[in-house]
């Protein structure tokens, strides 16, 4: 059986990984793509959902896999984990997540930390990251309860595409939100913008579980 702290510390690794991931990728893509945003963002989307699958892959079994504070506080709040542990689980995402941008700026040769200037705000960005919640936890939900092996490549899959049908490019996480405004490169958002997109990401979050409590009659997922 995993310790609190086996499963907290899969949490901030797999956290950590997948902010590398995310922000690696983009470097990269920006770098070799002579200037062409749509192949940047393209090989930004699907290292970031091969990366998902692996890493959901990796440590479902010893943390949930979670990576995001907005499945840890649902999962509290349907009462499949506790809130004690619920709150570590946070913690350790939002600190792995800067971890993982600081290790990321070092193996590209960046200032470890660089406040982003990257403006993402505004009525239609907030909407699009609720939505992009709302669905993340929606496939997270749907899939836990009736199809837990496609968990990984649900996830990878969905995130993959919310980079292209969202207008903000789907965070849907506050713990990322929040690690990529340290970031002045291609993924990287305004510091000032951040809380922006955490709030309207909880929005989604509230939805989702209530969707599933109300609307559907489901009181907990597996």
């Amino acid at each position: 059986m995993n310790t609190a702290l086996s499963r907290v510390t899969a949490e901030f690794v797999g956290t950590a990984l997948l902010l590398s991931t995310i922000v690696g990728s983009g470097i990269m893509g920006e770098r070799l793509s002579g200037g062409n945003t749509a192949s940047t963002l393209l090989a930004n989307s699907l290292a970031t959902g091969a990366g998902l699958y692996a890493l959901i892959s990796t440590f479902a079994g010893i943390s949930g896999a979670h990576f995001n504070p907005l499945v840890t506080l649902s999962e509290a709040w349907l009462g499949r984990m506790s809130w004690s542990l619920a709150w570590p689980y946070v913690l350790a995402q939002c600190i792995g997540g800067t971890a993982g941008v600081v290790a990321t700026h070092f193996m590209f040769e960046l200032p470890l930390y660089s406040a982003s200037h990257h403006a993402r705000t505004g009525m239609s960005q907030w909407f699009s990251e609720s939505l992009a919640a709302f669905g993340l936890l929606t496939v997270i939900f749907c899939c836990s309860r009736h199809r837990p092996a496609a968990v990984p490549a649900a996830v990878g899959a969905y995130i993959t595409a919310g980079y292209w049908f969202t207008s903000s490019t789907s965070f849907a996480n506050p713990a990322v939100t929040i690690a990529r405004s340290m970031t002045d490169t291609f993924t990287g958002i305004r510091p000032v913008d951040a809380p922006g997109f955490i709030i309207a990401q909880i929005a989604g979050c509230i939805l989702a579980v209530f969707f599933f409590r109300k609307i559907l009659g489901d009181q907990s997922v597996s």
